[in-house]
């Protein structure tokens, strides 16, 4: 960035954030040298607090502002459903969809050998504990479908498998290789409502 070794600092801090290269990093550190005292003071308290007042759901690992989360709490909700998505971020496309009325379970990522992810990384044996002990009927593979979305459901319909209920894949809506978090509501709704049997 060639300016203040401060300036030099916050940019080598924004560049760490998923998304923000080097031109991005210096855009919004210039931004933010340039910006009033009160909009940082305030950006400033939302990153503090954003750790201290964010609960997981000790039921579906979503985030929110207590646990159980809004969606385990409420009884209009049908509990014999789950989507099992990746992340957080996910299960809000789903939500926005407006397609889909069960529950959730928030893996926390995808298998991914290469980068060392394997089954007791993620959330796998709490879904499959959750099954176990809730009336499930349905458990819906919501991962992104792409080449570790698509070895996670596998793995998981899998250990299902002997659970006697209905494990469903997310319908092809979605493209290959796309992530839920960036689709538009329709694609996940029809993905959602056109999902298939995987076992």
């Amino acid at each position: 960035m060639h300016s203040s070794a401060a300036m030099e600092r916050l940019g080598a801090a924004l560049k760490r954030l998923p998304g923000i290269g080097e031109k991005s990093a210096s855009r919004l550190a210039y931004f933010l040298l340039g910006a009033p005292d009160g909009l940082l003071l305030e950006l400033s308290e939302a990153i503090a607090r954003v750790k201290t007042d964010t609960a997981v759901c000790e039921r579906c690992f979503n985030l929110g502002e207590s646990s159980p989360c809004l969606i385990c709490s409420n009884p209009d909700r049908d509990a014999a459903l789950i989507c099992v998505v990746e992340e957080p971020a996910d299960l809000a496309s789903v939500e926005q969809s407006g397609r889909f009325r069960g529950l959730y379970h928030v893996l926390g990522g995808t298998l991914s050998p290469i980068d060392g992810i394997g089954s007791d990384d993620l959330r796998i044996g709490q879904l499959v504990e959750r099954v176990g002990r809730e009336p499930i009927r349905e458990v819906i593979l919501a991962t992104n479908p792409n080449a570790e979305g698509d070895a996670t459901a596998h793995f998981i319909a899998d250990r299902l498998s002997r659970a006697g209920i209905t494990v469903s894949r997310i319908a092809s809506g979605m493209p290959l290789g796309g992530d839920l978090e960036y689709a538009d509501h329709v694609t996940v709704g029809r993905s959602i409502d056109n999902r298939r049997p995987l076992a």
